[in-house]
């Protein structure tokens, strides 16, 4: 017998600051990490009773190492949450975030439960490589030339792109300089306050002179990504990463990261039960297949589809959280479909503020919670391209 859909609200976001690639999170296990946004997402529905989780859903695009054997359950028992509240992780790569709000919402959204936590953790800083501790491929991967575009790494796609859309160095530097402006303004101005669930770390410093060894303890509170004196003539003197006359760099490319963050949806009948006061409203999500070998053109094809979905045109969604993976595919996505330049990444992207993989989708759900908080969205949109070649589109709305 079917069941009828119900209405899932997002009543609580919050995020981790995100840190560069072994900065303030060097000594930060991802476990960790994640406890502390499961901790914080509670503390903002004061009264709401956890013995009612129906599951925590973390996403992590390398679940294994310091965030492995499921981190999701090792997580809440950490963050002190019921023995009884079970924890599930997933991996969808770059879309693993998103893809566990989508996944918590659909449960509410079917009646199987009424409380769920949607999260992400990944420290990069932990991983070896891009590829986690063993690297293992397939050998067919490498023998038809159908497959071989999944070994692609991620800056060669990149390239890729870059050519086939015909995106020039300059407009990938161009992009990369206004976002490190967007986010740096948006620090300053107090925008990402209200989401970020500061953390503090520890560092053992010896003392040369006593021989003890001191530990000193740091609030980290913004992103430590955006740089306020990035510039077209700075960027310019860095070499392409990936070919030898490409131009892709590391200073229009991604930020690798550590962060987390953590999503809170219950269904109407809590929001009365406990008196809580709904962000948003879960409306849809959507996933497409892409070449591997152009991987960060997903989107094109996942935008779309939620849209269809939903019943939402796109020139009606306010706020749309690209994941800037690297300029030349965001710029690819925008400019294919004719996306509003004003309403993508407002506070800038992946860029300046970092990507943690499998954390930034529940991060920037996060973002897109608090515009909708400040009134600035009514429709919110994260959507990101991903490894091996999909794309991922969530739409929220404001209530």
């Amino acid at each position: 017998m079917s069941k009828q859909v119900q209405d899932a609200y997002i009543v609580a976001a919050t995020r981790t600051p995100v840190a560069k690639y072994r900065g303030a999170f060097r000594n930060v296990r991802p476990d960790d990490m994640l406890a502390h946004v499961l901790r914080g997402v509670m503390a903002r529905a004061p009264g709401l009773d956890p013995q009612l989780i129906g599951d925590v859903v973390a996403g992590c695009a390398m679940p294994e190492a310091e965030q492995g054997m499921n981190v999701a359950r090792i997580g809440l028992l950490l963050a002190g949450l019921p023995q009884s509240v079970s924890g599930m992780t997933l991996n969808r790569f770059c879309a693993s975030g998103i893809q566990a709000v989508a996944t918590a919402a659909d449960r509410i959204r079917l009646g199987e439960a009424d409380v769920m936590i949607a999260a992400g953790t990944e420290s990069m800083s932990c991983m070896p490589t891009m590829m986690g501790n063993k690297v293992s491929l397939n050998p067919a991967v490498f023998a038809r030339d159908e497959n071989v575009g999944i070994a692609y790494g991620m800056g060669l796609t990149a390239e890729k792109v870059a050519v086939q859309w015909k995106v020039s160095r300059e407009d990938q530097d161009a992009f990369a300089v206004a976002s490190h402006r967007k986010a740096t303004a948006a620090i300053a101005a107090g925008k990402f306050r209200s989401e970020i669930s500061p953390y503090t770390v520890q560092d053992h410093v010896p003392d040369f002179k006593s021989g003890a060894v001191k530990i000193v303890e740091k609030i980290v509170e913004n992103d430590e990504g955006p740089r306020p004196d990035s510039s077209m003539e700075g960027l310019a003197k860095l070499r392409p990463v990936f070919a030898a006359k490409g131009s892709v760099t590391a200073g229009n490319a991604s930020q690798m990261s550590d962060g987390a963050g953590a999503v809170l949806i219950v269904s109407e009948k809590i929001l009365k039960q406990f008196n809580l006061q709904p962000i948003a409203r879960f409306l849809g999500f959507a996933v497409a297949g892409v070449p591997p070998e152009v991987m960060g053109i997903g989107p094109i094809e996942a935008i779309p589809r939620v849209l269809r979905q939903t019943g939402v045109r796109q020139d009606d969604v306010d706020w749309i959280e690209l994941n800037e993976a690297f300029a030349a595919q965001a710029l690819a996505v925008m400019r294919t479909l004719g996306l509003d330049q004003a309403k993508v990444n407002p506070l800038g992207g992946a860029i300046a503020l970092g990507h943690p993989l499998g954390a930034t989708g529940a991060i920037r759900t996060a973002t897109i919670m608090s515009a909708m908080q400040r009134k600035e969205a009514r429709y919110g949109m994260v959507t990101m391209c991903i490894g091996t070649g999909m794309g991922a589109a969530g739409l929220f709305e404001a209530v």
